[in-house]
Order: C-alpha cells, then structure tokens, then sequence
C-alpha cells in the first residue's frame, strides 16, 4: 500500500529517522502509525544495532521487527561526503528530521541542525539525548535503564521496606520515544499556523521525571521523600495485586467507599464494609496491611480470570495478571485491533502491536519492518530523481550499501 493511501493526520508528511536501537525507532514508528512516511537511513557499514539482536540475519531480527513496522529504509553512507549531501538532498523534500546518535555525532557527519535549515528552512528537527542537547550533562550518552535511574524513576519501584528493584527497561526508551513523537506532532501544528520549523530538544531523563512530577514537587514544597511500596496507590485501598489459585494473580483497585462495600460483599464479608478500621479510605490507608492480609486470604481460594469477571459486573476495578500467552491470545484485544497483522517486504506475515489509539480516520499498517535497503529506488529515484545510472554508480562506490 502506498502512502498517499494510507490515510491518517499525517498523510503527506515526510520524516527522515537517523535513531538506532528503540527510544528513536519507536518514536519514529508512532508517527508512521498516524500516517507519515518515515524513511529509516541505514547502511551495510553502519547498522542499527537492534538489527543483530537475537543472532539472526539482519532482515529477520525480532527487536528491530517489533519496533519498525510501516517504515522505508535506504541505504546511504552518512560518513561519506556523496552520502552526506544525499541527506540534505533527501531532508530538503521532508518535514521532519527524527534523530538519537550520540552527542555531537549527527554535528560531526554536518547534519546538525543548522546545515539542515539551510537546505529546509521549514524543517522540525527532533533531537533525542539522554539529559537534551545542551548543559553540562549533554555529553553523556546512556539507555533505558539510565533514563528511568536518572529520571527519579527506579527510585521508586520496589516492594514495601524494600530498597529500589527497578523496572522493566523498555518502560524508559518506550516513554522517551513517545514524548519525542509528541513533540514531533506539536512542532508540525505550529509550523502550520505560523509557518516557522522549530529545533525540538527533547532529554530522556526530564521525560522520566515528568511522570513522577507529583513525587518531585512533594520532595520540593513538602520535605517528603517517596519510598517503595509495592502496588499501593496513596488514594485507594485495597490497591494492588494478590495471588489466586494455581499460581495466577489479580490485581483490584478500589477507588471509593461504594466499591469498597462491594467488595467486602463478594468476600462474603459485608460486616467489613462497616468495621471502624476499614470504614473510610483513612481507615482502609491507616490499617492497609491488615486489609491485604484479608484480601489475600480470600483471593486464593479462587480463580483469578473468573474472580475477576465477576468484581467487575459489580463496578469493581479489577483483572487477572496476564502472562504473555494470555496477552497474545486475549481475544478483546484482537478484537480492538491492539494487534495487528503486517507483511514483510519477503512476504511473511506476522503479528505486531498496533497503534495505542483508535481514530475515525486512521493511518492503514500493513506493512511490516523493512529489509536493509529495500526501498534504495524508491528514495533514491522517485524522491530524489537520480537516474537509474546514477543510482548503480553510487551503489558500485558503496554509497548506497
């Protein structure tokens, strides 16, 4: 399927991806899942890493699969002059530059900002570093797991009395991925309103931070330092998760005094609703521990995926702890279309998490991650209009390899 097909808000936009591994990848694939054409350069010499996870060939790579569908790749030398001056030709009939490299990198190969506003005045030019472009930090280069370290987050996670635990590592480059396409996104409107591109600095650790802004301004106004603890939430009780029978878990949120009633009446337990240490959320928040215990105790006698059908008929926030297989064969899901199903440029079809969203109007995807190199003529002849001549000389130079 085409582009111009595609639909979406950002049919017509084009976005260049210099982003290697997952934070720039990932953002580069939401905004190809709202409808832009995202065109991923790469080269033989200079692959992205996540191209050889998992020991396989370079087009069948599960990491790079996942986190590049519905996009075109190019092969273009950027450390070569020719390569170079492909780029900004390239850059010159696009909208959106998206890029990761290392500090100073993408200045050292003459794509900073700047050279490319001169070929494209227009341009939103997107920059992903760990602590931004700027300050005494933005030398440093890290990944996901630095990012939520830095960013206040792991700090956070842990089980009560515990020290920190930390995370699932694609929590940090999934989040920062998404700010920056955000931030892609809201560049683009206000250059249509005004017509003026903007330079987008965009810091994985101040996009961590961001999600605990709560905790940070706490510790800031109030002295109060956050701690783990568990899965509790400073608002409702029970809040968290708790075993069931044959090894599986449910996780319960309840959110107000009602819900609460409701629950102490599936326990078979009404009078709990009522006991004066249970009665209000202060109650429930000041004696948490004893309300886990008899949470628990109830919880194991049953199935979790039936015990959770029945909490939410009575208005209750609550669902089964699901493994993967249960993810993948989660028929609501599919249902939603929160998978998908693409084809590879070798004819193989496969499942991928789709868009996060449902619109009207969406963007098709259909099309799964590209192979090295396989959309060389269309870039380099259609968009560029470089004879077929031309393209087999640079090919022949190692330019486009």
């Amino acid at each position: 399927m085409s582009n111009q097909a595609r639909g979406g808000p950002l049919q017509g936009v084009r976005v260049v991806e210099l982003t290697r591994v997952w934070a720039g990848p990932f953002g580069g694939k939401l905004l190809a899942f709202l409808g832009a054409e995202v065109i991923k350069i790469e080269s033989l010499g200079s692959l992205d890493p996540s191209r050889g996870y998992g020991g396989v060939k370079v087009n069948q790579a599960p990491g790079f699969q996942a986190v590049n569908p519905q996009k075109l790749s190019v092969q273009i030398d950027v450390k070569s002059k020719e390569g170079r001056a492909l780029v900004l030709e390239l850059l010159s009939k696009s909208d959106v530059l998206l890029e990761n490299l290392r500090p100073g990198a993408i200045d050292r190969l003459g794509l900073g900002y700047e050279a490319v506003k001169a070929v494209k005045p227009d341009i939103v030019y997107v920059s992903m570093g760990m602590y931004g472009s700027e300050g005494p930090l933005a030398y440093q280069t890290g990944y996901a797991p630095s990012f939520a370290a830095l960013g206040g987050v792991t700090f956070m996670v842990g089980y009560e009395g515990e020290p920190p635990a930390g995370m699932n590592i694609r929590y940090g480059d999934a989040t920062f991925g998404t700010a920056a396409a955000f931030a892609a996104v809201v560049a683009l409107m206000h250059r249509r309103r005004t017509g003026a591109g903007q330079f987008v600095d965009v810091s994985a650790v101040e996009t961590m931070s961001s999600m605990i802004g709560d905790t940070i301004m706490d510790f800031t106004l109030n002295g109060r330092l956050q701690v783990c603890d568990g899965n509790r939430h400073p608002e409702m009780a029970p809040h968290g998760v708790y075993p069931c029978r044959g090894g599986d878990w449910i996780s319960i949120a309840v959110s107000s005094d009602q819900a609460w009633r409701e629950l102490a009446d599936a326990m078979g337990q009404p009078a709990l609703a009522e006991h004066p240490h249970f009665r209000t959320r202060a109650d429930r928040k000041a004696n948490e521990s004893e309300l886990d215990r008899l949470v628990t105790q109830w919880t194991l006698r049953h199935d979790a995926r039936a015990l959770a059908a029945s909490l939410q008929q009575r208005g209750i926030a609550a669902a089964k702890s699901q493994n993967s297989i249960d993810l993948i064969s989660d028929q609501h899901l599919w249902q939603r279309e929160f998978y998908r199903t693409v084809t590879g440029g070798a004819g193989q079809s496969r499942p991928i998490v789709g868009p996060a969203w449902r619109m009207s109007r969406g963007a098709a995807v259909t099309d799964g991650a590209p192979q090295l190199g396989e959309h060389n003529a269309y870039v380099l002849g259609e968009v560029l209009g470089l004879s077929a001549e031309e393209q087999r000389r640079l090919a022949e130079a190692g330019i486009t390899l």
